[in-house]
């Protein structure tokens, strides 16, 4: 009796969660374009859309803050506390790095180059692009494979494409793309997991990336990007074909007078001739003649600040963040300092 109330509440749960798309207006123009464009049959298309789990949670990121119901803080004091220690301690730099750049993720970058350092290389010597910032590209995005989402991507990337937010527009075209994909690499939509925003794999390309950059370096008639060799292969094309530079730096560090820098515009978006840039030098010789950026980093009592060449910018095409590509550059650089 007991497992028979179990079984019932777990399907009622479930179908309260599940969501009929098929009437929706917006969805028959999607089936629409798939039934005519993609070779989908209209009944398996009323099956994928007739039952779509509303990912709520995706769902909030995408809605305007000002819209959003307010959350009460269920923090305890003691939360709240460390909370406000962490940002005092280590400012906001310190705060985003601690969890990207840390003895772990090094170890296992350097333990990752060394399993796959067949296909690193042939990569590498294809593409042009290191291997220590390709590896960081995927410590970062999913630790290795340790991380890949847990949302199904299906279902987040319907619930954000049909249900009101900022980027219906982007999400429709992305789920396209994703269904687009099943027929192509041959994949079931409804088993493929990722972040919630609907991005897959070692790698977190969203679907339309897969066309543009995705590379099958392991030639088995697919792009796999839950795979090492197809995920490394793709990092080092999507670099490429964003303007990577071969032998040519991506950043170091500098120096200037006092402690917080505003003396110029920061960030990967402004470019500077060095000779322009008075009262900064690198702190160590850095043979490069073309223009910069100025990537300056908030710690707790001072700014850190940095030259980003052309390569940094590059980065910042993967995830338009200048603390997300300095934490790339650090790592590269301490996963290179390891494999030595």
């Amino acid at each position: 009796m007991i497992l028979k109330v179990l079984l019932l509440s777990f399907l009622l749960v479930t179908f309260l969660q599940a969501k009929d798309y098929t009437k929706h207006s917006q969805t028959k123009a999607v089936m629409k374009t798939l039934e005519k464009k993609y070779g989908f049959s209209k009944s398996e298309l009323h099956r994928l859309f007739s039952s779509v789990k509303v990912q709520k949670t995706a769902l909030r990121a995408f809605i305007p803050k000002h819209k959003r119901k307010k959350r009460k803080d269920t923090r305890t004091q003691a939360q709240k506390d460390k909370a406000k220690m962490l940002y005092t301690k280590y400012g906001s730099w310190g705060r985003y790095a601690r969890l990207v750049v840390n003895d772990k993720r090094v170890n296992d970058g350097i333990a990752y180059v060394k399993k796959y350092q067949n296909v690193f290389r042939k990569v590498e010597k294809k593409y042009g692009v290191p291997e220590e910032y390709i590896a960081a590209i995927i410590g970062i995005e999913s630790a290795f494979g340790q991380n890949v989402g847990k949302y199904p991507v299906f279902d987040t990337l319907s619930t954000l494409a049909f249900e009101k937010n900022r980027r219906n527009k982007f999400f429709t075209k992305e789920l396209i793309k994703f269904l687009q994909l099943s027929k192509t690499e041959k994949f079931n939509p409804k088993n493929v997991y990722g972040s919630y925003a609907g991005a897959i794999g070692l790698v977190q390309f969203m679907p339309s990336n897969y066309k543009a950059f995705g590379v099958d370096f392991n030639g088995d008639g697919r792009i796999t990007l839950q795979r090492a060799p197809d995920a490394i292969a793709s990092v080092a094309n999507y670099f490429k074909k964003n303007g990577w530079r071969t032998g040519e730096l991506v950043a170091t560090r500098v120096k200037y007078d006092g402690t917080r820098f505003r003396q110029y515009k920061t960030g990967y978006k402004h470019t500077y001739h060095r000779r322009h840039l008075k009262g900064i030098a690198p702190r160590t010789t850095w043979d490069y003649t073309n223009k910069v950026r100025l990537i300056k980093l908030n710690k707790k009592k001072y700014d850190e600040l940095w030259y980003g060449a052309k390569n940094f910018y590059v980065i910042t095409r993967y995830n338009h963040s200048a603390y997300y590509a300095m934490a790339v550059h650090q790592l590269a650089e301490q996963i290179k300092k390891g494999l030595k």
